[in-house]
C-alpha cells in the first residue's frame, strides 16, 4: 500500500500548481520564437539541394532557426491524431480528468453510500480501467504514424528550404 500512496503523491506532485505555470511559461517564451508563415512558407527560397552536404547545413540551420515553428507543426499532427483516434482520445481524457479528479481529494478519503475509498484505492481503479482501454486504443500505432510523419514533414522542410543569403555570406568570411 506504501508504494501506491508514494506513485499517487508522485502523480499529484506533478500535476502541481507550480510546475503547470513553469511549463506554460517554456511554452509562452517558444511562442515568442515563432517565425512568421509568410517566412515559414516562402516558397521562393524553396529548392532541391545539390548534394547531402548541403542537406545537412539545411537541415541543422533549419531545425535551429524553425524550432518553434516545427513544435506548432507537431502539436497539430498531435491533435489531428486524436482527432482521428477517438478511442484513444477518449482515454486520454478520461485518464487526465480521473487523475485531476482524485488530486482534488487532497488524500482524503472518497466517502460514498458504497463505502470509503483511499486515494490509492482509486488510483489502482482508474489504471485497472484505463489500461485495457488504453491497449484497445492502440497509442503505440499512433505514436508511430506521429514519429514517421513528423520526420518526413518537418524532414522535408529543412532540406528543401535554402539557408538566407545573409548567412549563406556569413559562413564564407
Amino acid at each position: 500500500m506504501s508504494l501506491m500512496g508514494a506513485t499517487a503523491s508522485a502523480v499529484s506532485e506533478r500535476l502541481s500548481m507550480e510546475r503547470l505555470r513553469s511549463d506554460f511559461a517554456a511554452v509562452s517564451s517558444s511562442i515568442s520564437k515563432l517565425k512568421p508563415p509568410q517566412e515559414f512558407f516562402d516558397v521562393r527560397r524553396v529548392s532541391k539541394p545539390a548534394n547531402f552536404g548541403e542537406v545537412q547545413s539545411r537541415v541543422s540551420y533549419n531545425v535551429g532557426y524553425f524550432s518553434a515553428n516545427y513544435l506548432v507543426w507537431v502539436a497539430l499532427l498531435s491533435v489531428y491524431a486524436l482527432v482521428t483516434n477517438l478511442m484513444l482520445l477518449f482515454v486520454s481524457v478520461f485518464v487526465a480528468g480521473g487523475v485531476f479528479l482524485i488530486s482534488r481529494l487532497q488524500g482524503q478519503d472518497l466517502v460514498t453510500p458504497f463505502g470509503s475509498f483511499q486515494t490509492s484505492q482509486l488510483y489502482l481503479g482508474l489504471m485497472i480501467v484505463a489500461v485495457p482501454l488504453g491497449f484497445l486504443a492502440s497509442p503505440i500505432s499512433t505514436m508511430m504514424w506521429l514519429i514517421g510523419t513528423t520526420i518526413v514533414t518537418v524532414g522535408a522542410h529543412a532540406a528543401f528550404m535554402e539557408k538566407p543569403i545573409e548567412t549563406v555570406f556569413e559562413e564564407e568570411v
